[in-house]
């Protein structure tokens, strides 16, 4: 069981919630404007239930899109709201008995699963700034405020006798919409509170989508900058770190291009810019320090290539490297063929001068002896040598 859980990656447990969410977005919306319902429970379920199911339906949609959102982020927090979604999804669906429902009740038994295994993928919990806090008290504070004083001043005020009313007056008031069906009947005490219902609503609906925008700008500042955003970070599996940039490691980043997903760590901005633009992963961090290689996701990568030019800088990177996955394989590159048997002590697995395969290569071709290949092959037999 183990082993299936490490196989399933995140990435399947988030396009399958997010398919949901849509199905059961649309199903909804369908079954809501349907004039007449028809199928198998029918005639066992009254309309109003099944009209209510599509209603609802729908919503359960939208909470299932935040949730793919939080599965993105590999917030623990998304997962158990998925688990606890899916079989509500299918039983709205089994509920709302119409042909277009059926997919959905599908999707979701499905996807359950799935979503189960990939527990383990989502480990993070719920990190909120201090502005988005600010924002989640002020608008719980200005709905509850609302909605207590309307409902405690609701003789002074035209068409609210219930809770429902208050928050309903509320809502409509503190987003500035106003559709006018209930105001202030009498009295300046009504209408005073009403003004300040206008202000925090308004202050709060602000500092909410400051909260919410804000992320967004610096998504778009971040891929102008050639660095990744910590969404498309989370979603990274089984990829290679390459902790260094310069002529080196381009020979390198063109062979993994077409080979797997990676992600190179330079402390260089410019270097992260160049490598944004051609849609090269890129962080700006030095590969020697924890948090940049955290950051890239080391935890889940299959293997780090060091690289940096610099033969000592190279020892220290592999050592952050190691500690943080013992399992990822580290292969170094060394400027300097002395350094060779200390990047290993270091704790690099395979360690190769490109200087001496270049040496190699121009003397062999010179004396028209062996090639390309054979060399390769030799290269390799001294790495399975180093690993015995």
């Amino acid at each position: 069981m183990d082993e299936v859980r490490d196989w399933i990656g995140p990435k399947p447990a988030i396009y399958l919630t997010t398919a949901v969410a849509l199905l059961s977005v649309a199903t909804g919306l369908v079954n809501v404007g349907a004039q007449s319902i028809s199928g198998p429970l029918a005639s066992f379920i009254p309309p109003a239930v099944q009209r209510t199911a599509g209603f609802t339906s729908a919503l359960t949609g939208f909470l299932m899109l935040a949730s793919a959102f939080g599965l993105r982020r590999r917030l623990r927090g998304a997962w158990f709201s998925t688990v606890v979604l899916l079989p509500v999804t299918a039983v709205q669906g089994l509920v709302q008995t119409n042909v277009a429902s059926v997919p959905l009740i599908a999707l979701s038994v499905l996807s359950l699963p799935t979503v189960l295994l990939s527990y383990g993928r989502f480990d993070r919990r719920i990190d909120l700034s201090t502005a988005q806090l600010a924002a989640l008290v002020a608008l719980i504070g200005t709905m509850a405020y609302g909605t207590i004083g309307t409902y405690a001043l609701r003789e002074e005020f035209g068409g609210v006798e219930t809770l429902t009313d208050a928050l309903y007056y509320t809502v409509v008031t503190a987003s500035t919409v106003g559709y006018g069906d209930v105001i202030p009947a009498s009295g300046d005490g009504a209408r005073l509170f009403a003004l300040s219902v206008v202000v925090l609503g308004t202050a709060s609906f602000a500092l909410a989508l400051g909260s919410l925008i804000g992320p967004m700008i610096q998504a778009r500042f971040a891929k102008a900058l050639g660095t990744m955003t910590r969404s498309q970070l989370d979603q990274l599996e089984n990829h290679v770190l390459v902790l260094g940039y310069g002529d080196l490691t381009e020979p390198i980043l063109e062979e993994l291009q077409s080979t797997v997903d990676f992600i190179v760590v330079t402390p260089d901005d410019d270097a992260a810019t160049a490598l944004g633009k051609r849609d090269i992963n890129a962080i700006v961090g030095d590969p020697s320090d924890d948090e940049p290689l955290q950051r890239a996701g080391i935890d889940r990568a299959r293997a780090v290539l060091v690289a940096t030019n610099d033969d000592a800088q190279d020892a220290l990177a592999i050592l952050t490297a190691s500690q943080l996955n013992p399992d990822a394989r580290i292969v170094a590159a060394a400027t300097d063929r002395e350094n060779i048997e200390k990047l290993r002590r270091a704790g690099a697995d395979s360690v190769i001068s490109p200087a001496v395969i270049g040496g190699h290569l121009l003397v062999q071709s010179a004396m028209g002896g062996e090639g390309m290949e054979a060399i390769a092959d030799r290269i390799l037999a001294v790495e399975e040598e180093d690993d015995m």
